[in-house]
Order: C-alpha cells, then structure tokens, then sequence
C-alpha cells in the first residue's frame, strides 16, 4: 500500500513531487532543503541550514508515525565539501540527541541547489 506524505510542519514542495512516500514499513522522504517553516526564511550559513534541514526530516517522519532512529540511509548534497566537518558536526549531533545510530550516508557536492540553498538532505526510513 502507498501513502503520499504531506506535513504541515515541513516545506512544502517547491515542484512535482510529494514530501514523502510510504510504502509498508518503508518511508522515503524528496530532498529537504532549510526553510523554516514557521517564517519561510533560509539562513545563511551552513550550520543552521543542516539544523532545519534535519529538523524539516525529522517532522516529516514524526507526521508519518516514524522516528529518527528508523532512518537507515541519508544523502547529503552541498554546494561546498570545504564545510563538511561543519556539517558533520550538526549531523552527528542530531543522530546521537535523538538516540539513534547513525545510517549509512552518501555526500555528493553538487554546483548548486534550489533557492541557491548550501545544503539538501534526502532520507529513507525502515520499520522493523
């Protein structure tokens, strides 16, 4: 059975696509980029934009009867690897706050990402 996931307390989608699909015990959540939800701003550096992009994951899974520790795979895409200990940083925290493992992770620099954003965050969950 598929379900198509839409939080309120997440962006919502800036093109054709779904927040997240659920398909049994399995959640794969689009690419998050930071924009607050609560004022619709997007910080400017890197460390903030890691915090809501995370926070933004974590909504969407919660919405879903999900939790953090159910992620089993992120990928992270930034437009600047020089930063990725800064982003390592917050990411590390959020997995070890939130009592969870740390999933298997990809980190792609790209050249540019929507709304000119320095970082996007995609994710796929697992019940067990």
């Amino acid at each position: 059975m598929k379900n198509i996931i839409n939080s309120k307390n997440a962006p919502k989608p800036i093109g054709p696509y779904s927040q997240a699909i659920q398909i049994n015990n399995t959640l794969v959540l689009s690419g998050q980029i930071p924009i607050d939800v609560a004022s619709n701003n997007i910080p400017e550096n890197i460390s903030e934009q890691t915090y809501i992009v995370l926070m933004n994951i974590k909504s969407i899974l919660i919405s879903s009867n999900f939790q953090v520790r159910d992620i089993i795979k992120t990928t992270i895409f930034t437009t600047n690897l020089k930063e990725i200990n800064i982003i390592n940083e917050i990411y590390m925290k959020f997995f070890i706050d939130n009592k969870s493992e740390f999933p298997a992770r990809s980190c792609i620099e790209v050249q540019a990402l929507p709304k000119n954003v320095k970082i996007e965050i995609e994710a796929i969950a697992c019940k067990k």
